[in-house]
């Protein structure tokens, strides 16, 4: 897919380079572990393979040019300058390229530079990482009852016109994906006003450009003249056309929408979150493609202006292929900069459950979803009905565990080998808002709507007036605003939760689901009336405490007694899951998890397998404002620290070694582990379970490099092309990782 194909040219000349520049603050991200220090084992393995192949790969990222070919990258810097000065020099001058756009949320920088300057760009000394700028795709009512959304402990009213109890009020979402259509009245509150608060444009018009010796960064601070002007560029919130694509209208509505409408014959199609702000922020164009620099630039956005607005959820329906390690990829560097700001970051685990061939495909998490501090969420089908005991993990919802890795000494692979997906939601034929252009008398619908009409549009037969347009989509992408949508009305109760603290709290109470192990639904199926009892039973203070450092391991932090560990949906009693991934490998359970202050709860705290890293915020000084916008985030080694209490229970060796043909370690069945759980089996940590020297000793639970996959399951090795989107049951796009430029279509077997 050619860039000039994939990114938008309607952004007027001038405007390129305001809009490449970015917002500039000015972060900087320390060394990353030995292991990828040597300058082969900086460069992305499919970014050396491509560059290495007889004839071109069929990549957006590379271009032949009159004088040679070219590549655009992503270089991440671990410089103390926050301007990367020198580093841009070299990329204009004796790098033969151009400086496209900064991204301080991982001191980074996207550029395009001639291919026979890779090598000597990789020895710099100020050099971590190079990675190809890879494409990116989009991965009461029936939501509600499913989810348990209309329990009294959460709403004990709900119509199309009016909510009572917790609705997402206050509490901002941020929807990275194609935009939002704001005149959509899902998106309405009691008064008729839209909740989209912000409708921004991230796709940067600049990276169509592959000329040498540009340098079009700028830095901004907090009320400068730059920052406006970039402000003004970038909003589209008068555009008649809003989500020419369609997808993320779609995603917003299901964490949000608010199903207020007069005309006959229209579902109770209310969200999540129904009164939650929204906040788009547009990665992918008309067409669904973005690029990992878009999404860059967007999430540092929303970095950038989390405590302004008060953004405490991002939901990203997305994925990217790749091949790099949690450690060094650069959208789970940027996630992890979203979180240590406070913001839960929720992502689709994508649809590459089922192969071609009707395989069962392990190891097809994309990026960011392989990344330990987001939720990663896959796809169940409800079967039509509000019952949640006949649900299934879609075939297509992608299996754990992670298989993006590391290159480790002796150019041997690491792989990172995590738990995912975290847990799973309703994402198979969810009816929501469809996005239209503003034009009342001839407003075009958008462009999978478009497309696949017969699909997506007409088996609803409801009337479709302007403002109150529907369609139905199915897939991972979907079901990501589902929890997303869970995760504001929990912070509406509970202001105090911590990123982690709220992923935890959702797996905890999650329902497990039978037949499912813990790679292909995590700890089960999302449990909204659970998680607010939990939360609800924490202290409201956490958070801040934990910002100004004065909470310790083992600090009492709930304000009541421990709820009942059951709910009660829809006329059905279950049980909760008891399950918490911890580190990536670990299986963590017991109530002293929120009785007592755990270090992991600290959002600045990344744990992942045996490395433990920790991001510390720097904020510009603005008067009233201070410690509003984030100057500055530096990530290093984690000091020596207890990760967990004592009597914490350890839970994984339960699962016993990877089989599948005994269905042990990460193929162990999700509700048989939860069973043991609750009759009292598991290991009491007696001493914690502690971080020194920078390790942790403890591995967890690994799957085997060694292991052989048998009945017909295939191993990924982690090279996801595309998140693709489920159209509609059975209807898949780019399935099973179909390479990005031969989309195919193919009639799956879902029931």
């Amino acid at each position: 897919m050619r860039p000039d194909r994939i990114l938008p040219r309607f952004l007027h000349r001038s405007l390129a380079a305001a809009l490449a520049a970015g917002l500039a603050i000015a972060f900087a991200i320390a060394p990353a572990p030995a292991a990828a220090a040597d300058d082969d084992k900086k460069v992305a393995k499919d970014l050396k393979a491509a560059l290495k192949a007889t004839r071109k790969a069929e990549v957006s990222w590379l271009r032949d040019q009159s004088d040679g070919r070219y590549a655009q990258v992503i270089v991440v810097s671990d410089s103390r300058d926050p301007e990367l000065a020198d580093l841009r020099k070299f990329i204009t001058g004796s790098g033969k390229g151009s400086v496209l756009a900064r991204h301080p949320g991982i001191n980074a920088l996207t550029v395009s530079i001639r291919a026979d300057k890779l090598d000597n760009l990789a020895k710099r000394k100020d050099v971590v990482s190079v990675s190809p700028n890879r494409e990116i795709q989009r991965t009461a009512s029936t939501l509600e009852a499913i989810t348990g959304a209309i329990t009294a402990n959460v709403r004990s009213g709900s119509t199309q016109t009016s909510y009572s109890g917790y609705d997402g009020s206050g509490v901002g979402i941020a929807v990275l994906d194609s935009g939002v259509m704001g005149t959509h009245e899902s998106f309405f509150n009691a008064s008729g006003v839209t909740r989209v608060k912000k409708n921004v444009n991230m796709l940067n018009n600049a990276l169509a450009s592959w000329s040498s010796g540009a340098d079009a960064t700028a830095s901004l601070t907090p009320g400068s003249s730059e920052l406006t002007t970039y402000e003004s560029q970038i909003d589209q919130a008068s555009l008649t056309t809003q989500d020419a694509y369609g997808h993320g209208t779609h995603v917003a509505s299901v964490a949000a929408g608010r199903a207020k409408y007069f005309s006959s014959g229209v579902p109770d199609t209310t969200g999540i979150a129904p009164n939650a702000d929204i906040y788009s922020v547009k990665v992918l164009n008309h067409l669904g493609y973005g690029t990992v620099s878009d999404a860059l630039e967007g999430i540092q956005w929303v970095v950038y202006h989390a405590k302004e607005y008060n953004i405490r959820v991002m939901n990203l329906s997305i994925a990217a292929d790749s091949t790099e390690s949690w450690l060094t990829d650069p959208l789970c560097r940027a996630v992890r900069s979203a979180a240590a700001v406070g913001v839960t970051v929720v992502v689709s685990a994508g649809n590459f459950g089922r192969s071609v061939h009707g395989q069962e495909v392990h190891g097809a998490i994309g990026s960011p979803g392989n990344d330990p501090t987001v939720i990663t969420v896959g796809s169940v089908n409800y079967k039509d009905t509000v019952a949640r005991d006949d649900d299934s993990v879609n075939f297509f919802s992608s299996r754990g565990p992670t298989r993006s890795a590391a290159v480790g000494v002796n150019g041997a692979r690491v792989v990172d080998n995590f738990l995912k997906p975290d847990l799973v939601a309703t994402g198979n034929k969810l009816v929501s808002a469809m996005a239209t252009s503003t034009d009342s008398s001839s407003a075009s619908r958008n462009f999978l709507a478009r497309t696949y009409q017969a699909a997506l549009v007409t088996p609803l037969n409801i009337p479709q007036p302007y403002l109150e347009t529907h369609m139905l989509l199915s897939g991972t992408s979907i079901a990501a605003p589902v929890v997303a949508g869970a995760a504001a009305v929990m912070l509406q109760a509970n202001p105090g939760l911590t990123p982690p603290l709220v992923k935890a709290i959702l797996q905890y109470t999650a329902q497990p689901l039978s037949d499912h192990n813990l790679v292909q639904q995590g700890a089960g199926l999302v449990n909204l009336d659970g998680a607010v009892r939990l939360a609800k039973s924490l202290k409201t203070d956490i958070a801040t405490k934990v910002a100004a450092n004065s909470l310790k391991a083992g600090d009492t932090i709930n304000s009541s007694s421990f709820p009942t560990p059951s709910s009660t949906i829809n006329g059905q009693t279950f049980n909760w899951s008891r399950i918490v991934y911890a580190g990536g490998r670990y299986v963590v359970s017991g109530t002293e998890l929120f009785r007592k202050y755990q270090s992991i709860w600290d959002p600045s705290i990344a744990w992942g397998g045996n490395t433990v890293r920790k991001r510390t915020i720097t904020w510009w000084p603005t008067g009233s404002q201070g410690n509003t916008f984030p100057q500055s985030i530096v990530e290093t080694t984690a000091p020596n620290l207890t990760l967990l209490t004592k009597y914490v229970v350890r839970a994984e060796m339960l699962a016993g070694t990877s089989s599948v043909m005994a269905r042990k370690g990460v193929f162990y069945p999700t509700e048989a582990l939860s069973k043991a759980l609750i009759a009292g089996s598991g290991l009491v940590l007696s001493e914690g379970l502690v971080l020194s020297e920078g390790l942790v000793l403890s591995e967890g639970l690994v799957l085997s490099e060694g292991l052989v996959l048998s009945e017909g399951l295939v191993l990924s090795e982690g090279l996801v092309l595309s998140e693709g989107l489920v159209l509609s049951e059975g209807l898949v796009l780019s399935e099973a990782g179909a390479p990005v430029h031969t989309y195919q279509f193919s009639m799956g077997g879902e029931p």
